[in-house]
Formats: structure tokens, C-alpha cells, sequence
């Protein structure tokens, strides 16, 4: 706001004396009643239409300041607790790796936590967890990083705008980010690069933490039940992300994994069906919930996927199967 400051000048034994006659109250606190008073006696338009700018200016400045204010959302298991909360600013990949490195290496601990870290963060639910994680999948800016850091499991992910979730070992982001803050000089983009060099090709599958490199699809889609059902290729280490036990000699279990699209609502169903098949010939139905930075990807490859084997994308193939399902009954009278 545009302010003008008023100086008075005052012999100091004046000051003294009408200080001590106020007596509960500052001389300039009385001042600034006075002025308060002179404003009260303005004409009623002229002080409601500066009121009203004043109020309107305050509103736009607290608006392009949040506009500008950019957030982290964390998920913390530590010890068997369980913390979800949010910072602002927000701390990008190259700031979370380094912070989880001074924890790790730090000598004396004095039994704090990793959230002690974060003396602003505030406490959010998870609810808006996963909304700001689908923030950061929509890339707005306003959400900057999405992490998911599990010391009970020694794991670590975050959340890529293009790929969904990323996971690696606490180890390996640790050395990680050792290797991209040995040369303090380098800009923040160059030691971003020099971290994700180090990681890559050492990503681990993770529950809750599928990525786009978990979905490749069959050949067919097949349309029932008014959903489009994509078959899902187990080419990854299903037993990590779905607690099951089927990549070992020990059975001759498989499991088939069913993405579905909702034709009706134009959506994504939020669940994996999941059929675990035994070695002696009985089958058992599970599911999968998928978070929201797994579902963005998943309808992302969906609709890929979809548009180079049909010519149309997921909302319009849906809607040619619907009007042919209409038509076919009229076409038999």
C-alpha cells in the first residue's frame, strides 16, 4: 500500500510532560486516534469510497502474494508414526535429497525425528495430501515437490510431473546427493541434473508408488460392463507392489492386472482388479487403490495407448462404442 509518513517535530520536554499527562497511552498512539477521528469527519462518500480501495488493494496484495507462494507436501513414516504436512516454500527434488542426507549423516541426532527438520511445516490430512499431489501432476507451479519418505521401509519417492512417482533406497539418494553438492559453485539446475544422474537407472518398485514405466498394455481393448478393460503387464516386480508372492520357484502362482475406463462417467476407475491365479487351478479377485499421481499416469497411458490402436482417444472411443451400442437394437427392428 502506498503510505506517506507525517514527522512532528517536538521540544523533548514537551514530549515528556503530555506522555506522562496521556498516561495510558503513547503520545504517538494518541496521534494516531486523532488522525483516526479526522478520517471519521470526512464526508461519508469520500471515506467509504477510500475505505473501499484501501480494503480492495489490501485484498489484491494478499492475493498476488499467495499467488506467488509455492508448497511441498511430505508423507513421513518414521519409527511406526505416521505424519503428513506441507511447506511453504516449497522444496524442490535437489532440496528434499539433501535435507534427508543431513539426517542421515547427522552425528548426534538427539533422538529428533526427520520432521523436527521442519519447524514451518504444517500439519495437513490426507486428503489434501493427495490433492496437492495431483497439483504437482497438473504442474501449475504452485506445488513444487510431492515426497514420500519411509524410513521404516528405507525408501524414498517423489512425485515427477511427466513419469508419477519415483522411488529409490534412502542409500542411494543420500550418496546421490553427496555426489551433486561436491561442487558448491554449480547452479541449482546443473546440481539437480548431477542428482538424477546418480539415480538414474536404480528405481525400485514401491507400493503406492507406481510410474509409468509399470503400465504396458496388452494388445486388445476389450469394452465390458460399460468400462474399457486394459490388461495390464505384469513386467515389473508385482510381489513389491502388491504384497503378493508369485515371482519365486517356490509356486506356480501369476498374476493378471486389469486397468479399467468408465465409459459412462468418462473416467478412470480408481482401482486395479487383480486376479491372483494358483498353481492348483483356484483364483482369488483382489484390488488396488490407486493414489493420485498413480491415476494421472495410468489415464495418461491409457489414452495413449488407446489413440494408436483405435485412431481415437479414450473420451471419443468411448463415445463411438456408446452410439453403436445404441444403434444396434434399432438396427434389429
Amino acid at each position: 500500500m502506498a503510505d506517506r509518513e507525517i514527522v512532528l517535530w517536538l521540544e523533548e520536554r514537551w514530549y515528556d510532560a503530555l506522555s506522562h499527562h496521556l498516561k495510558n497511552e503513547t503520545l504517538e498512539e494518541h496521534l494516531e486516534n486523532v488522525l483516526d477521528e479526522l478520517c471519521d469527519q470526512l464526508p461519508k462518500q469520500d471515506y467509504e469510497r477510500i475505505s473501499r480501495e484501501i480494503q480492495e488493494q489490501a485484498r489484491a496484495e494478499r492475493e498476488a502474494a499467495e499467488a506467488a507462494r509455492t508448497y511441498a507436501a511430505y508423507h513421513v513414516m518414521e519409527n511406526g508414526k505416521e505424519y503428513y504436512f506441507k511447506t511453504s516454500p516449497g522444496e524442490v527434488l535437489l532440496s528434499a535429497a539433501q535435507k534427508l542426507r543431513s539426517y542421515l549423516t547427522a552425528k548426534d541426532k538427539t533422538g529428533n525425528e526427520f520432521v523436527s527438520l521442519f519447524l514451518r511445516g504444517r500439519p495437513i490430512s490426507p486428503v489434501e495430501y493427495q490433492q496437492m499431489m495431483k497439483l504437482r501432476m497438473e504442474n501449475t507451479g504452485k506445488v513444487v515437490g510431492v515426497f514420500d519418505v519411509d524410513f521404516d521401509k528405507r525408501e524414498f519417492s517423489a512425485v515427477h510431473i511427466m513419469d508419477g512417482w519415483k522411488t529409490w533406497a534412502m542409500h542411494d539418494v543420500s550418496v546421490a546427493a553427496y555426489r551433486a553438492g561436491q561442487t558448491q559453485y554449480m547452479e541449482s539446475e546443473d546440481r539437480l541434473q548431477k542428482l538424477l544422474e546418480h539415480l538414474d537407472g536404480k528405481e525400485i518398485t514401491s507400493a503406492g508408488h507406481l510410474s509409468a514405466r509399470n503400465f504396458t498394455f496388452g494388445d486388445e481393448i476389450i469394452e465390458m460392463d460399460g468400462k474399457l478393460n486394459f490388461y495390464v503387464q505384469a513386467a515389473f516386480d508385482v510381489d513389491a507392489a502388491f504384497g503378493t508372492h508369485v515371482l519365486t520357484d517356490e509356486n506356480d502362482d501369476w498374476l493378471n492386472i486389469y486397468a479399467n475406463y468408465d465409459m459412462e462417467r468418462n473416467t478412470l476407475c480408481s482401482t486395479l482388479e487383480l486376479t491372483l491365479c494358483k498353481g492348483d487351478g483356484s483364483e482369488e479377485d483382489l484390488s488396488y487403490t490407486l493414489n493420485a499421481a498413480e491415476q494421472e499416469v495410468l489415464l495418461r497411458k491409457m489414452d495413449a495407448f488407446c489413440l494408436d490402436h483405435t485412431g481415437a482417444n479414450l473420451h471419443d472411443y468411448s463415445q463411438q462404442i456408446r452410439e453403436e451400442q445404441e444403434l444396434s437394437p434399432q438396427l434389429q427392428i
